[in-house]
């Protein structure tokens, strides 16, 4: 019919028509939010919350930052755990 004997044809026809569906500007979206959900999942599964490292590196830096920019304005800072 469509050439759909090889499992490739299958996932570039069911993408192509995911695109036509649903937009590019929504995929990355759809993709974030199921990441998410399988997360959450695995998460109550275990019993225990997985940050990545990177995760926690940027909340870390971030800290740092504002504990910066606020020293800069003359405001008192507060230490954080």
């Amino acid at each position: 019919m469509l050439g759909l004997d090889n499992p490739i044809h299958h996932l570039l026809f069911l993408l192509v028509l995911l695109l036509v569906v649903f937009g590019a500007k929504r995929l990355p979206e759809m993709g974030r939010s199921l990441g998410s959900g399988m997360r959450g999942f695995k998460e109550s599964l275990s019993g225990e919350p997985a940050q990545p490292a990177a995760l926690e590196q940027s909340s870390s830096s971030a800290s740092r930052r504002s504990s910066t920019v606020a020293a800069a304005a003359g405001e008192p800072t507060s230490p954080r755990s």
